[in-house]
């Protein structure tokens, strides 16, 4: 298990998005292959960057390789990569592999495809709050090892937002069956 280093998310958010498909995202005594990433840009209306630094958002002009942990819509948490200043890597679903009895009682179900199908899913699952905004995840109890090489990833307009809606800046796994949503083809 290689823990992916700092250096790696010090790029465009873009290709960092692109490039977690695959790897596994830890979290405690959970984990779960990455299957899903939307990325967001300093210059991107649909970024909460946009606007420049806020006490919400600093953590997204900090050091690369930390997590970025918000509300959203006051209903759940979202965890994000940070990358360059001022940009992320929104984690929208994960492919449950440690800790899954844990993640089925935070979440009340026991349909496996359903525990992290989603940015406030997988936030639940795997026990993602404010308290983790601004850790970094370049060594334990957060951190995330390279993926598999064979992955092979799909491409889509980004889903849940309002603006630059036709930005292809989506990743997902082909063919998983743990998306949050279906990849339009």
């Amino acid at each position: 298990m290689s823990i992916i280093p700092q250096e790696f998310y010090s790029r465009d958010a873009v290709i960092v998005a692109g490039e977690l498909i695959g790897c596994e995202l830890h979290i405690h005594d959970t984990a779960g292959i990455i299957v899903e990433t939307e990325a967001y840009r300093p210059d991107d209306p649909a970024s909460h960057s946009f606007s420049g630094p806020t006490l919400r958002n600093r953590t997204m002009f900090g050091s690369p390789g930390h997590l970025y942990v918000y509300r959203s819509y006051g209903l759940h948490w979202c965890a994000n990569i940070v990358c360059t200043p001022g940009s992320a890597v929104l984690i929208r679903a994960l492919q449950p592999t440690v800790g899954i009895e844990l993640m089925k009682l935070r979440r009340g179900m026991t349909d496996i495809a359903n525990l992290c199908s989603g940015p406030g899913k997988l936030a639940q699952a795997l026990d993602i709050n404010r308290e983790m905004d601004g850790a970094p995840l370049t060594f334990g109890p957060f951190f995330v090892t390279h993926g598999h090489s064979t992955a092979v990833t799909i491409v889509g307009p980004r889903i849940g937002i309002s603006k630059a809606i036709d930005q292809p800046w989506r990743f997902g796994l082909y063919k998983s069956p743990f998306l949050s949503r279906k990849f339009k083809t």
